[in-house]
């Protein structure tokens, strides 16, 4: 899949240091292993510095409409984490899995799992989290997983067999959440709360 170029913008604060770089590897060397650094993913290098130059603070995406947002990033460096909110981006996580499966930041982490494989994963607890809390819409920035692998769309002899069986089980959820009156709808990155700011 194609993905659209970003660029990285980072502040250490203890030290003043910032920038803006072309990948996330040039951007994860500055920041990985610092506490209180900041970091962001932008469509163009304007945005990028006009994020330093307004303080660096992380902004809440709120879109208008209540919903279950889903997400997953590589951006930390320890592995896949997944990401479920409300439309305030709150995390909800808490209402699929125990306490000790999610992060200090909310999230939960995997490892030895590709992105999408974190992706399809919140899709399904998406859907759970949907149907648990009565809200009708789930919404998602993966064009892959909403439109093709929820759908049952999936090139299995491409694709490991954890990821085909779990994109079996999301078929079945989103069949039974649509069936209940439900609607998976796909969005824009940056108008996703869950957005956890940074892909590979």
């Amino acid at each position: 899949m194609n993905q659209k170029k970003k660029f990285y913008a980072y502040i250490i604060p203890s030290t003043g240091a910032k920038g803006v770089c072309d990948t996330w590897a040039e951007c994860e060397k500055h920041v990985k292993g610092i506490k209180g650094s900041r970091f962001q993913g932008f469509k163009s290098r304007d945005e990028a510095a006009a994020w330093l130059a307004g303080g660096a603070a992380y902004r809440v995406k709120e879109p208008a409409k209540p919903g279950i947002y889903f997400d997953a990033g590589t951006g930390r460096g320890d592995g896949v984490e997944i990401n479920v909110t409300d439309h305030h981006g709150k995390s909800l996580l808490e209402l699929a899995l125990p306490k000790s499966k999610i992060t200090k930041f909310g999230t939960h982490g995997l490892w030895n799992a590709t992105n999408n494989y974190g992706e399809l994963l919140a899709c399904k607890y998406a859907i759970e989290i949907a149907e648990k809390t009565g809200i009708k819409t789930v919404y998602g920035d993966s064009k892959l997983i909403i439109d093709y692998w929820s759908r049952g769309i999936i090139k299995r002899r491409d694709v490991a067999a954890e990821t085909v069986k779990l994109a079996d089980a999301v078929v079945l959820a989103r069949r039974k959440f649509e069936t209940a009156g439900g609607r998976i709808a796909r969005i824009s990155g940056d108008d996703n709360p869950a957005d956890l700011g940074f892909h590979r």
